[in-house]
């Protein structure tokens, strides 16, 4: 199996675009990344990560995402590769970045995601193997410190536990369009940092989580990210306790260590 065999279309926006309107196509599109264009050529990559970064910076404070270009949040360190490249080898080049994009010279064909790995690999075994260490917030932790934790860390989403029990998530989409919020009430610099500085996580995190146990089939775990497009689930277990987040890119790292 090649790349050709699994890449899809991206979702493109110019570098000059705002990033509202970025954060809008993602949230049209459901995606947490957008490839950037520059005259119709490849100019890097957006993601959710970058704009939650950007928008939680102090210099950009008293501007509005609607002010702030696609271009101050894009990341030029993109993987090319050709569309004859082996699956098993894109497998590993995806442990290095979140996307592949396949060229014919400077046309883009398409990319590949973890996403579509996993939906052209089969999976074995349980959640429990492919799963990573917890990183968790609580309710009450403040807005800015679950943020900072996620872009130190390279985590998308953390697990809100309160009293050793789930109670929510947060996102990097939640963190984002929240920043987002706050920033377009043309606030000045300092009030939109005090607003911002007292949001709290339990304001903006979500309540209904969708979550799966340590000995659930990793082929079970597969499918509930595929059709409900979760990048990543909290692991319970049997004691209802947290014990691990299992993610796209932690199942694909599992597949390269057991391939």
């Amino acid at each position: 199996m090649q790349v050709k065999d699994i890449m899809r279309e991206p979702v493109t926006i110019d570098k000059s675009e705002r990033l509202g309107h970025a954060l809008d196509l993602m949230e049209k599109n459901d995606l947490r990344r957008l490839l950037v264009t520059n005259k119709d050529k490849m100019g890097g990559i957006i993601t959710m990560r970058q704009i939650a970064r950007v928008l939680g910076t102090r210099k950009s404070l008293g501007m509005p995402a609607s002010s702030l270009h696609v271009a101050s949040a894009t990341m030029d360190s993109v993987i090319k590769v050709l569309p004859d490249m082996d699956v098993q080898d894109a497998m590993v080049l995806l442990q290095k970045t979140g996307v592949l994009v396949a060229m014919d010279g400077e046309k883009v064909l398409g990319w590949v995601r973890p996403r579509e790995i996993l939906a052209a690999i089969n999976v074995s075994g349980m959640a429990s193997e492919a799963m990573r260490f917890p990183l968790t917030s609580n309710p009450n932790d403040r807005l800015v410190h679950a943020r900072r934790m996620m872009l130190d860390r390279g985590v998308g989403r953390l697990p809100v536990v309160e009293a050793g029990r789930l109670v929510g998530i947060i996102s990097e989409r939640d963190v984002a369009k929240s920043l987002r919020a706050f920033r377009d009430l043309n606030d000045t610099a300092s009030k939109q940092y005090a607003r911002i500085y007292n949001i709290l996580v339990s304001d903006v995190m979500t309540h209904d989580v969708k979550y799966v146990y340590a000995d659930t089939p990793l082929d079970e775990v597969k499918k509930i990210i595929l059709t409900e497009n979760r990048g990543g689930l909290p692991v319970l277990s049997r004691r209802e306790e947290v014990v691990g987040m299992i993610t796209r890119r932690s199942i694909l790292d599992y597949l390269v260590r057991n391939g």
